[in-house]
């Protein structure tokens, strides 16, 4: 049901953090859990003062958990086996702590100021072990952690594959200095990103290839191949992308140089603002 409902490129850019850099979620949560703290803290040793700083800090909290949970059952639903399950016990403690501190929210209006105390300091304690279960998510599961992050790839131009091997309009998956790389060939040039998916793993070699983007099998994260920019979600990290050139009957890769990787970038950002320039003026 998450899945069906996070299909749509917007939802699903939007809510996987897609134009962040990174996932949305992690960010959302101190939100929400900034503003319970400060709550509590204020009630410890605000006193009675502070009584309406710590109301309004609450419903700021409360406010700040729905989106918070709309990108975290996003981020769930590409999760799976162990990873779900515990997914799911986070979602839950994190909903019944959002009930506490709505109910001292209503409690509030009946003037019962031990009872609004009482319902905050429960959904700090539940959203707490919730917060621990997220932590373990990301840093022991790895959860949405960029799977390429520890890649490099040569420096130098180094063979991967013979040329003869990769017709036109066909791609391979290819060793280059321990970094799986996918290649594909057009007319023009040879195109190099690493074939690991940032956003979970995906193999894109197993992926379709598509208007110069690659598609992973497992989420549907699209990439473009002329530099690794995404055009799709969930994934929120570019894919890396290498420099290739045909050397000796032979297809070399190596990690762009310093600055190089802008130039891609910027180039690849002219010709698709032209595309769409030319498809804006036709119709």
């Amino acid at each position: 049901m998450v899945q069906r409902a996070v299909q749509p490129k917007f939802v699903r850019d939007l809510l996987s953090g897609t134009n962040l850099g990174h996932p949305l979620h992690p960010s959302l949560t101190d939100a929400a859990i900034g503003a319970w703290l400060s709550a509590g803290l204020l009630d410890v040793a605000g006193g009675s003062d502070a009584e309406p700083a710590a109301d309004l800090l609450t419903a700021a909290g409360v406010a700040a958990a729905v989106p918070t949970a709309l990108s975290g059952f996003n981020d769930w639903a590409d999760t799976i086996g162990p990873e779900r399950r515990v997914g799911l016990v986070h979602a839950g403690l994190n909903t019944v702590a959002l009930a506490l501190y709505a109910g001292s929210l209503v409690a509030r209006a009946g003037g019962n100021r031990r009872k609004v105390k009482a319902l905050r300091f429960a959904g700090f304690a539940v959203m707490g072990a919730g917060a621990y279960l997220g932590g373990h998510l990301s840093f022991v599961k790895g959860v949405n952690v960029n799977r390429t992050a520890w890649q490099e790839g040569p420096e130098e131009w180094t063979p991967v594959l013979a040329a003869s091997e990769l017709g036109e309009g066909e791609h391979r998956t290819a060793d280059a200095d321990g970094v799986r790389v996918l290649l594909y060939r057009t007319a023009a040039k040879v195109h190099a990103v690493a074939s690991t998916c940032t956003h979970m793993g995906g193999p894109l070699g197993e992926g379709t290839i598509e208007n110069g983007c690659v598609t992973c099998p497992w989420h549907g994260s699209t990439f473009r191949l002329e530099d690794g920019g995404i055009e799709r979600g969930p994934a929120s990290t570019p894919q890396p992308s290498y420099e290739a050139r045909i050397q000796n009957g032979r297809i070399e890769v190596r990690v762009p140089p310093p600055g190089a990787q802008t130039d891609v970038a910027k180039e690849g950002a002219r010709r698709r603002g032209r595309r769409l320039l030319v498809r804006t003026s036709a119709s």
